[in-house]
């Protein structure tokens, strides 16, 4: 670190920003001048006066170019790599609730300082995602540390490949996931969350299988369905569903567009002595299942909607600006009035205000009134900065419908 092959001059506004805590250095016009450097390599970040900014990793030829490990000189080892994760495992010991479950995150990249890198927990096995290949080259170290701090049955890597959206509906039956260390797990691993158990794939697919960030927004869905009747879209592999259904809804219907992920639902079901054939299972389109499920006169006390931000069927596209309002008009009309609408969006780049509108757009669509009782996020294991407000990606939103009496007709 004390070679002038690891200085790199940043202009003005990224001097600014990383002054007030932002981690990453965004390609410009100073970062096309620098030396050429490796992947993962470490440097210094400087001003225009040589004044001393951060330690980062390097990742050339990127929009972010560079992600900041400290705000001093460092020497990036094993002892201060140890010290961090450390630090990381004891803000969840100190501030999370984890009594019942064993499913959690560990690391949240930005959010504890370790930027471009998640650690996620699924019962004695570990999970690590890279978002930047700056930290390929020092794969040995982290899983070596994690061995040291954890001991781990096995540590598994889940690759994240480019243009992730158009892989998500064709990627259930491919290997995303490797072994770094330890034992193999099972092809199904059962973890407990909230006291219920689910399965997750370590290898197959894009995701594990489970949400971490909405632990504790399921725990409040709990809190809330007891004898109610309730619709659950963009249903994934069940987790809400089932934390309903054990909460004691009298009848859960779950909606999703992959047939392999609802008959991972009904494993879920199982898995929790619920019978799956006590509710309903539905594989389709959600915006075509809606007006059809209208039309049949079906109510329900209680519609959960979490798709993701961008999701492709046969016959339609989603995405959460825009998309959100049409889903929320097309299904307003099946909820009873004083009936929630729960909805969530883990779209980075749409803030609450935004997403808000989207809400308003589609109740006056439907001529309904949305009222906000609850607005949630990401739980404790998914910390970030207050200098990081990409950070604050989830949104949970919880609304009680009432329909506008108005002279206009629809």
């Amino acid at each position: 670190m004390k070679t002038k092959d690891a200085v790199r001059t940043v202009g003005a506004e990224t001097a600014r920003m990383l002054e007030l805590g932002h981690p990453w250095v965004l390609a410009d016009a100073y970062t096309h001048k620098w030396p050429a450097g490796s992947i993962g390599q470490t440097i210094e970040l400087c001003d225009s006066q040589k004044r001393f900014l951060a330690t980062a990793l390097l990742e050339p030829e990127e929009r972010i170019v560079a992600r900041v490990l400290d705000r001093k000189r460092i020497q990036f080892d094993h002892s201060w790599l140890s010290e961090r994760l450390q630090r990381a495992i004891e803000l969840r010991s100190h501030h999370a609730d984890l009594s019942k479950s064993n499913a959690y995150r560990l690391v949240n990249a930005e959010g504890d300082g370790l930027p471009g890198l998640t650690i996620d927990r699924y019962a004695d096995y570990l999970m690590l995602q890279l978002y930047s290949a700056a930290w390929q080259p020092h794969l040995n170290l982290i899983t070596q540390v994690l061995q040291e701090l954890l001991s781990p049955l096995g540590i598994y890597e889940k690759s994240r490949p480019q243009k992730t959206r158009e892989l998500e509906a064709v990627s259930d039956n491919k290997n995303y996931g490797r072994l770094l260390a330890g034992k193999a797990a099972p092809e199904r691993l059962e973890v407990q969350e909230n006291g219920l158990t689910f399965l997750v794939s370590l290898e197959m697919g894009l995701n594990t299988g489970l949400f971490l960030d909405q632990r504790r927004n399921r725990q409040d869905l709990m809190e809330r369905v007891k004898g109610k009747r309730v619709l659950n879209l963009f249903s994934y592999t069940g987790a809400f569903s089932v934390a309903a259904a054990a909460a004691g809804a009298t009848q859960v219907t779950s909606v999703d567009a992959s047939a392999g992920y609802t008959a991972w639902a009904k494993d879920n079901f199982s898995a929790n002595g619920i019978d799956p054939r006590q509710h309903g299972f539905i594989v389709g389109d959600c915006l075509t299942v809606l007006p059809n499920l209208a039309q049949s006169g079906k109510i329900f006390d209680v519609i959960l909607m979490d798709p993701p931000s961008f999701s492709t069927t046969a016959k339609s596209r989603f995405t959460t600006r825009g998309g959100t309002s049409d889903l929320v008009a097309a299904a307003l009309p099946l909820l009873t009035d004083n009936g929630l609408l729960i909805t969530a969006s883990n779209h980075q780049k749409v803030d609450v205000a935004e997403y808000l509108k989207e809400l308003r757009r589609g109740a006056l669509q439907a001529w309904c009134e949305l009222r906000v009782i609850s607005l949630l996020g990401q739980p404790e294991d998914f910390p970030y900065p207050v200098t990081f407000p990409e950070g604050r990606y989830l949104k949970y939103v919880t609304c009680v419908k009432s329909s506008i009496l108005t002279g206009k007709s629809k």
